[in-house]
């Protein structure tokens, strides 16, 4: 395992026991986080820097009950993470439920995360609206 890979499952540990705080710290000043999901979402879109991924964590939170979120695959390149995973999500405030696949791609520089690139399944998402 890398430290690269270390710093990524790190991040995923905080975010699943809710550290946004902690997860941010892992971030470098000027992050480029880009989300590639439902058009309806408030979080699909282009965020940059700490500030805007953090109002990204907490539009997540509103829009989504997240109930399982699994990381389940690591492949590590020079400076790079990508990360296949599995979540199921209840869409909020009333709607339905959805699993999806996904994938995350993860850079680092100098130890610190510059920039997130992910995306899930929308077909499973738009087919949870009610």
């Amino acid at each position: 395992m890398t430290d690269t890979t270390a710093l990524i499952q790190s991040a995923y540990a905080c975010f699943g026991r809710g550290d946004i705080p902690g997860l941010l710290d892992m971030m470098s000043p000027d992050i480029e986080w880009t989300f590639k999901g439902d058009r309806r979402a408030t979080y699909t879109g282009r965020f940059t820097g700490k500030g805007q991924v953090g109002e990204w964590f907490g539009c997540v939170g509103q829009s989504d009950d997240i109930q399982a979120f699994e990381p389940r695959e690591f492949i590590a390149g020079p400076g790079s993470v990508t990360v296949l995973g599995w979540e199921r999500t209840r869409l909020l405030p009333d709607g339905g439920t959805f699993e999806s696949d996904w994938v995350h791609v993860w850079q680092v520089r100098d130890g610190k995360i510059t920039r997130f690139w992910g995306m899930l399944d929308t077909e499973a998402v738009a087919n949870a609206r009610v």
